[in-house]
C-alpha cells in the first residue's frame, strides 16, 4: 500500500513508511529483525537436529522438508534485502544474481531472465516484489507438510528413546515449558526492536542505491556470511558457485547413511566433538564472510570450508564407533 517497487520511488516510499506513516517504524523494524530471529531460531533448531541425529530413519522426509524450508528461507529473504534499495540492496543483487552465469549452457539466459534486461533495474526490483509476496505461501505449505510428515513418527529427543511409557501429555507440561520460551522470545525481540532495532542493518544500504559508485566491501545479511564465506574461498566464480551445492547436498543426502548405528551425539564423544568444531567453524565462516578480501581472511576462509565438510564426510565412519542406543525403527543391532 505505502510501498512502490519502482526503482526512482522504492527507497522513498520506505522512508515515507519509516517517518509519515503511522506504527511504519515499528511494523517494518518487526519485519526486518524478525526476519534475523526467525533465522537465529532456525538455525538452532538445525544444529540440534544435527547434534541429536534426528535426521535418521524413519525421519528422512522431515529432515529433507527442513533442508527445503531452509533454501526457500534464504531466497526469501535475499529477495526481501533487495526491496528497499539501498546501496548495499542494489549491489548485493546485481553480485548474487550474477552467480548464475556461473552455470554452464543456460546460465547467461537465466540472468537475463531474473534481471529482465541486462541489469539490475526497474524489472527486476518489480519480479523480486512479486516473488516476496508468494514465497511465503510456498514456504507455509512447506512447512505444513514438515509438521505432517514430523506427526507421522513423533519428534525425536535427546535420549533417542521411543517407548510409549516414557512419554507425558503435552498439557500442562510442553504447554508451559513453550510458553515460557515464548515469553522469554518477546521480551528479548521487544527490547531488540526498542533499543537497538539497526545493529543489523548495513550502514551503506541507508544511501539510495547508485550503480555508479560500486562499494569497496559488499557484505550481504549475516545469515547469508557462512555460504557466501564459501562462496569466496574459491576465486574461480565457476569454482565458488559448485562449492554451494554441496553444502545443502551434504544436508540432503545425510539421512541416507545407513551407517548409524546410535543417534544422539550424546552417546557418541567423539561425534559430539566434531560436532562442536563444526559449530566453531560455521561461526568462523560467518565472521571471515563479513572481512575484507585481503590476507589472513582469504587464508583462513580456504581453510574453514575443509573443516564444514569433514563433519559430513567422516559421520557415516563415526557412526560405527561405540555403543549407544540402537535405532527402534530398523534391525540395526550392531
Amino acid at each position: 500500500m505505502h510501498y512502490t517497487p519502482h526503482v526512482d520511488l522504492a527507497f522513498n516510499s520506505v522512508e515515507h513508511i519509516m517517518r509519515d506513516v503511522e506504527g511504519g517504524w515499528l511494523l517494518r523494524y518487526m519485519h526486518a529483525n524478525g526476519a534475523s530471529m526467525f533465522f537465529i531460531v532456525v538455525h538452532l533448531h538445525i544444529f540440534r537436529g544435527l547434534y541429536h541425529a534426528s535426521y535418521s530413519s524413519p525421519r528422512e522426509f522431515v529432515w529433507c522438508l527442513g533442508v527445503i524450508i531452509f533454501l526457500l528461507m534464504i531466497v526469501t529473504a535475499f529477495i526481501g534485502y533487495v526491496l528497499p534499495w539501498g546501496q548495499m540492496s542494489f549491489w548485493g543483487a546485481t553480485v548474487i544474481t550474477s552467480l548464475a552465469s556461473a552455470i554452464p549452457v543456460v546460465g547467461d539466459t537465466i540472468v537475463t531472465w531474473l534481471w529482465g534486461g541486462f541489469s539490475v533495474d526497474n524489472a527486476t526490483l518489480n519480479r523480486f516484489f512479486s516473488l516476496h509476496h508468494l514465497l511465503p505461501f510456498i514456504l507455509a505449505g512447506a512447512s505444513l507438510l514438515h509438521l505432517a510428515a514430523l506427526h507421522q513418527y513423533g519428534s525425536n529427543n535427546p535420549l533417542g528413546v521411543h517407548s510409549e511409557m516414557d512419554k507425558i501429555a503435552s498439557y500442562p507440561y510442553f504447554y508451559v515449558k513453550d510458553l515460557v520460551g515464548w515469553v522469554a522470545f518477546a521480551i528479548f525481540f521487544s527490547i531488540w526492536i526498542f533499543y537497538a532495532p539497526n545493529v543489523l542493518g548495513h550502514p551503506d544500504n541507508y544511501i539510495p542505491a547508485n550503480p555508479m559508485p560500486t562499494p569497496p566491501h559488499i557484505v550481504p545479511e549475516w545469515y547469508f556470511l557462512p555460504i557466501y564465506a564459501i562462496l569466496r574461498s574459491i576465486p574461480d566464480k565457476s569454482g565458488g558457485v559448485a562449492a554451494i551445492a554441496p553444502v545443502f547436498i551434504c544436508l540432503l543426502a545425510l539421512p541416507f547413511f545407513k551407517s548409524m548405528y546410535v543417534r544422539s551425539s550424546s552417546f557418541r564423544p567423539i561425534h559430539q566433538g566434531i560436532f562442536w568444531l563444526l559449530l566453531a567453524d560455521c561461526l568462523l565462516l560467518g565472521w571471515i564472510g563479513c572481512q575484507p578480501v585481503e590476507a589472513p581472511f582469504v587464508t583462513i576462509g580456504q581453510i574453514s570450508p575443509f573443516v564444514f565438510f569433514l563433519f559430513f564426510a567422516i559421520t557415516p565412519i563415526l557412526g560405527r564407533v561405540g555403543r549407544g542406543i540402537p535405532n527402534y525403527y530398523t534391525d540395526e543391532t550392531d
